[in-house]
């Protein structure tokens, strides 16, 4: 009989002695039980896809750390998606790249921004550079292929689409996804209180802005 699988069994692995990532399918919904409701010791908890990684504090227990993370698993279930709060970000549409992704999802340049400002998109991890979050949720049929040379520059703001995600360059960095619009929403910035907008599991949607 084979092993029982899933968000029962969490996989965990330590990262030296002050950091412990847990692998599960369940790791959007433990991100945010933990930020509601933070387990001892633990003083951060950074998310990515199905892995999140705990930061202890050094004077804490670390065995008992594992056993709280099975026991807080256990009273989750999956989301059925989004936490609920929608983030519209307004987005000039252009770009370098707007009419080669039209052509390689077989859509006119207006269905194509129609079709991406339809799409259900959703914060799945924040990754890359501070407040790049990478979306999930695009059609196959936007989905596109990176560029085979990077740019070296990527102005911020920059709305840009890489295989199956979607995302906005907060800052200009080197970048090889495609590049089809602009925003002018600032998604990082340390003056603020929260100096990132969005979090796992929030919703966003892409707005026509002349």
């Amino acid at each position: 009989m084979p092993a029982p699988s899933g968000p029962q069994l969490p996989i965990f692995e330590w990262l030296g002695d002050a950091a412990l990532t847990v692998r599960t399918p369940l790791a959007r919904e433990l991100y945010a039980s933990l930020r509601a409701q933070p387990l001892r010791g633990v003083q951060e908890a950074v998310p990515a896809l199905d892995l999140l990684t705990l930061l202890l504090d050094r004077s804490t227990d670390g065995e008992a750390v594992p056993e709280a993370v099975r026991a807080r698993l256990a009273t989750l279930h999956p989301a059925p998606g989004g936490t609920g709060r929608t983030l519209v970000v307004p987005v000039t549409f252009g770009g370098p790249d707007l009419d080669w992704c039209a052509a390689h999802a077989g859509l006119s340049r207006a269905g194509f921004v129609g079709a991406l400002c339809a799409a259900p998109l959703e914060v799945a991890f924040l990754g890359f550079t501070p407040g790049f979050a990478f979306l999930t949720g695009l059609p196959t049929e936007l989905q596109m292929p990176r560029l085979d040379t990077p740019r070296e520059r990527v102005p911020a703001g920059s709305v840009a689409l890489g295989g199956p995600w979607a995302g906005v360059y907060p800052r200009e960095t080197p970048g090889g996804w495609r590049l089809v619009g602009r925003t002018a929403l600032n998604f990082f910035d340390l003056s603020r209180a929260a100096p990132v907008p969005w979090q796992p599991g929030d919703r966003v949607r892409f707005e026509v802005r002349a």
